[in-house]
């Protein structure tokens, strides 16, 4: 059974996501079970344009849920998937946002893989 990747265009978490320039959705898929990777950040505010952190002093976070099962598989943000690799960014930063979010990617995969032996695809 392989891990299928699917990069998805909206956000997959965070009530101000359409507030930030910088939006990551990746589902993983291995057998029944579905996992989303989010990634937000460089959010603008909301009159002056400034950068505001996502939450307390971070630019970036990247989080990621089992889905919910719907149509779209958006994220279950009640069913949290934890990790080990590092979730945020204090500095404005798309490129390490980019390798963060690929690292948390690839954990999952790799925990994905390892339990219910799925292959990468």
């Amino acid at each position: 059974m392989n891990v299928k990747r699917e990069e998805r265009g909206w956000p997959g978490h965070f009530i101000c996501a359409d507030r930030c320039l910088f939006r990551r959705n990746t589902l993983l898929i291995c057998g029944n079970t579905k996992i989303i990777v989010s990634t937000v950040g460089a959010m603008r505010g909301y009159e002056d344009n400034t950068w505001e952190h996502v939450d307390c002093e971070r630019y970036y976070e990247t989080m990621a849920f089992h889905s919910s099962g719907d149509k779209y598989d958006d994220a279950d943000v009640s069913r949290q998937v934890f990790f080990d690799s590092q979730w945020r960014l204090d500095k404005l930063d798309d490129v390490e946002a980019n390798k963060m979010h690929e690292r948390v990617v690839d954990e999952i995969t790799a925990k994905l893989q390892k339990e219910a032996k799925c292959t990468k695809r």
